[in-house]
């Protein structure tokens, strides 16, 4: 057929609206919001709470993704985080395969979950496992940290700058072809790197960092950690003294980092975070008993000023103690940085450790290893539930995911307060200007909260109103009084629902013997809204 100008218009009208059509489908970009010290992560224009789930680290590929999903739709999470692999994503130099990263987007479209994609690059847990053979093949190119005696260890160098351009391009090759391949935005954020650092060695002893190492400390990092005076000016031993190296190590890694997150960012702006293997919250052991480099809690100041294209410095919280746990995430929770624990145990006596993130206006909270691949970190026998691993984070969600938007909307807002028992403290008290809410657990009838056998309880109160409140959680009850102590409570109406399509669904009125005491929350998901009056 021959082509004429009037047919050459018509298609390029048609081209036009195409592309136009194809733009106006495109979902507005995740990014995080700040407002009045609180954060939200805004997903198509609107906060959005993470109720996520990590797949196991082998766990993407093709062949392992019907052991995932099954998984994700029993727990009710919205969010998969799931690993992309340099590996498998560049096997040859400059050479890149999109198939393992577009079979992970189309599925979970089509079981419409959100994603987290974890760039396993150049450190996976402080070493540099996941780097393609042709670099392993290579260590004179791509070298290792140097210990102190001169010898290599297993993890990356900072300081090496084939390996850094290497991932620069690699990273960047990912961000462009998912921001082409997701207008969707499937994709909420993007972990880059995994538990950055090193073990075997403080610091890379190379010549040429210790080249920097007896250089003066960048300014912007004096200020960072508050060592800005002429006294403290110096090199990195004299101005940080017994912290000295690990100091130096976080900031060569945070930089190198930067550099692979700003070029990633400057094709597909996604919110950008990295994770942290921690030290110990409460009795943090010497330089060396913890892998030094990564951004542990003495050195956030440091990640913070060197690598600027970050979004959030996360940690991986693998505790159970309660005084442990809630040290993390108060350490973690800071004015520069939104709450996210993107790593933690699923087990029963952390799930409920949600709430206390919440409470501290987290973004999203997500145990590792939720699959049907290998559900404990070792092979459990036939004889047992595939599911009971995954029923404490699944009873959290069945609960919340519901309601997601409302919690994550009042949580920006500052009007949600949520709590997780702990040991010893059978209640627990939230101010809301005019009223108390009282959560206790292990109460019966009118006799004192003794706390359950196993802390377990776990509740969020919200201000819908001045007098009217949102009230959800598990193994606990919750009541109200008011501050003026010449004044007694009552409840006009304690409604029960569910929630569907985002919106609550009346079903019953609550009274009697059900609110005598507070209101009682059980094993099974259940939303109360409760309207009060003083008498």
């Amino acid at each position: 057929m021959k082509t004429t100008p009037l047919i050459l218009a018509v298609l390029a009208v048609s081209s036009a609206g195409f592309t136009l059509s194809a733009q106006l489908k495109e979902s507005p970009l995740p990014h995080v919001m700040k407002k009045e010290g609180r954060y939200a992560l805004f997903v198509e224009g609107a906060p959005f709470l993470i109720l996520g789930a990590q797949a196991n680290n082998s766990s993407a590929w093709p062949a392992m993704l019907p052991k995932v999903w099954p998984a994700i739709e029993y727990l009710h999470a919205n969010t998969l985080e799931i690993p992309v692999y340099w590996e498998q994503f560049e096997p040859r130099p400059g050479q890149f395969d999109y198939s393992v990263i577009d079979t992970i987007l189309a599925q979970a479209h089509e079981h419409r979950v959100h994603l987290v994609l974890l760039w396993f690059g150049t450190w996976k847990n402080g070493s540099q496992h996941y780097m393609p053979e042709w670099m392993k093949l290579a260590p004179d190119k791509y070298p290792h940290v140097i210990d102190e005696t001169g010898k290599p260890v297993d993890s990356p160098s900072p300081f090496a700058a084939a390996s850094l351009q290497a991932d620069i391009r690699a990273f960047t090759a990912f961000m462009r072809h998912l921001k082409a391949a997701d207008p969707q935005r499937t994709v909420l954020m993007v972990q880059v790197e995994n538990e950055t650092g090193a073990w075997g060695a403080l610091r890379d002893y190379s010549p040429a960092a210790q080249k920097l190492f007896e250089a003066p400390v960048p300014a912007d990092i004096r200020r960072s950690m508050n060592t800005e005076s002429a006294a403290t000016s110096g090199n990195w031993q004299q101005v940080f003294g017994g912290e000295a190296e690990v100091c130096f190590h976080a900031w060569a890694v945070a930089k190198y980092v930067n550099q692979v997150a700003a070029a990633g960012k400057d094709v597909y702006p996604l919110p950008l975070y990295v994770n942290a293997a921690l030290r110990d919250p409460l009795k943090p052991g010497a330089p060396g008993s913890y892998e030094s480099g990564g951004p542990t809690d003495n050195v956030i100041p440091i990640w913070k000023a060197a690598a600027p294209s970050i979004d959030i410095v996360a940690p991986d919280i693998y505790m159970s103690d309660s005084a442990e746990y809630l040290k993390v995430l108060d350490l973690y929770h800071r004015p520069d940085n939104p709450l996210f624990v993107p790593e933690t145990e699923g087990a029963p006596g952390v799930a409920r450790f949600f709430f206390s993130a919440l409470g501290l206006q987290a973004i999203g909270f997500s145990p590792f290893g939720l699959d049907y691949t290998s559900n404990r970190p070792f092979e459990m026998s036939d004889s047992e539930n595939p599911n009971e691993f995954l029923e404490p984070t699944a009873q959290n969600y069945r609960l919340l995911a519901p309601m997601m938007r409302d919690l994550a909307r009042l949580n920006f807002e500052g009007k949600l307060q949520a709590v997780a028992e702990e040991k010893g403290e059978p209640s627990r008290t939230l101010q809301f200007g005019p009223w108390q809410a009282v959560v206790s657990y292990g109460a019966v009838r009118n006799k004192p909260a003794a706390g359950n056998p196993e802390p377990i309880g776990r509740a969020l109160v919200a201000q819908l109103s001045d007098n009217r409140f949102l009230v959800a959680g598990l193994f606990c009850r919750v009541d109200f009084h008011p501050t003026n102590a010449d004044k007694r409570r009552q409840f006009l109406r304690v409604e029960e629902g569910t929630y569907q399509d985002g919106a609550f669904k009346f079903q019953r009125i609550l009274n009697g013997d059900q609110t005598d005491w507070g209101v009682n929350l059980g094993s099974e998901p259940l939303a109360l809204r409760v309207s009060l009056a003083t008498y």
